[in-house]
């Protein structure tokens, strides 16, 4: 008889997006607003960085850590727009997106038993990486009404003497959250005093409307426990190339780059060439794309309040976190019922975790008129709803006065 594979990897739930993607692009004429991909293409001076390292052979193995030059360049704009500094030959690895990024983390300080503290509702990859090494996801419920920031007393009742980490995505996915140098000063003395890792996703950075980006990695009392990712998916509008990158203490870089040099190697070269250009030329596009989202977001929000779906306005990334409480429909009966009747596709808030049910995400990484003609048919599928109910009601209360007449 064949022995059974991990039971860890038998045990992970699918991803709730994908399941809805994937019916979504089995249908005709859907007006898609569950993926979480920019809808530009790739600067092209960015793709011909790429285009021209296959032309001219660039297409060997880099240093495991990636190229130089790269690193060189990451490190200058993790120093001039954030104002943290890195080591490019000690403290950088060139990762294959954010995905690798986040399982070299929990590979390298996971060990079975310990506990890794989620925010819910979290980003899908999460929880599944620390299964994998046999923890244990604790997991804090993030509010609407204090727009799903972590709050400094819900971390501390949190931590206990097994946990080993916690893994933050600010500005978040899925709802648009973001915190404040001031918010994260008040969480500075419980990770300094606990000792605890912080994994800190950082990959929608650029795309933060209000306000300046913060990370923990800016107080130096904590820096050396908190592992940044990044990459270029998101604000380059590069998604298929597949690259990311830690920011490490030299000592948690040398344990990760023992894992990422035995399973990876280096990441794709054309992928880091076409990064260099994006980091040294491609700051401009970033700032276009941004403009057009924040006009994006602000169409959508405005929509959304006035059908009665409550939205609070998200600070950064291209999501929405709708409230759909009113529909009386949970999460996954109103994604299913809006793709069924009006073909429009989004994201159950249940795809990012329990806290996540009554509430849906929609990603505005669309044209304004996919969202405008959006919006109209989830308006007209909250009216069908009402009418639906009206005649439920009126159903009803003439069966009563049936049942009175013949008595």
């Amino acid at each position: 008889m064949i022995k059974k594979p991990s039971q860890a990897v038998i045990d992970i739930k699918p991803s709730g997006i994908r399941k809805f993607f994937d019916l979504a692009s089995s249908m005709k004429g859907v007006i898609s607003l569950g993926v979480g991909e920019p809808d530009f293409d790739t600067p092209w001076h960015v793709t011909e960085a790429g285009v021209d390292s296959l032309a001219n052979g660039q297409t060997h193995y880099t240093a495991n850590r990636g190229l130089l030059r790269l690193r060189q360049e990451i490190s200058k704009f993790h120093d001039e727009h954030y104002g943290t500094k890195y080591d490019p030959d000690k403290e950088i690895i060139v990762t294959v997106g954010g995905s690798e990024a986040v399982d070299l983390c929990c590979r390298t300080l996971l060990e079975p038993g310990d506990e890794v503290i989620v925010l819910d509702p979290n980003y899908v990859a999460y929880e599944p990486a620390i299964l994998l090494q046999h923890a244990k996801p604790v997991f804090i419920e993030l509010k609407e009404e204090t727009e799903f920031k972590l709050l400094p007393e819900d971390l501390e009742k949190a931590i206990t003497d097994k946990t080993k980490a916690i893994i933050l995505n600010y500005p978040s996915n899925p709802t648009g959250g973001v915190m404040t140098r001031e918010d994260y000063e008040k969480l500075v003395p419980i990770i300094k005093k606990s000792g605890i890792y912080v994994i800190s996703d950082e990959i929608y950075a650029e795309l933060t409307f209000d306000g300046e980006f913060a990370s923990l990695a800016q107080f130096d009392e904590v820096k050396d426990q908190v592992i940044v990712i990044n990459g270029f998916s998101k604000a380059f509008a590069m998604t298929g190339w597949r690259l990311g990158y830690t920011l490490s203490s030299r000592e948690i870089s040398s344990l990760m780059l023992k894992i990422h040099q035995f399973v990876i190697m280096s990441a794709p070269t054309p992928a880091q060439h076409a990064a260099i250009e994006a980091l040294k030329n491609g700051y401009p596009d970033v700032l276009e794309m941004k403009k057009s989202y924040e006009q994006r977001r602000n169409l959508l929000v405005s929509r959304l309040n006035k059908m009665g779906l409550k939205t609070n306005m998200p600070h950064g990334t291209f999501y929405v976190f709708a409230n759909i409480k009113p529909s009386r429909l949970s999460s996954d009966d109103f994604c299913t019922q809006l793709l069924e009747q009006e073909k429009v596709a989004i994201v159950p808030g249940t795809a990012f975790g329990v806290h996540g049910e009554g509430f849906v995400r929609i990603s505005y990484a669309t044209s304004l008129d996919n969202i405008k003609k959006a919006c109209e048919k989830i308006e007209h599928f909250l009216e069908t709803l009402d009418n639906q109910r009206k005649e439920e009601l009126e159903a009803e209360v003439l069966e009563v006065m049936e049942e009175i007449i013949s008595i």
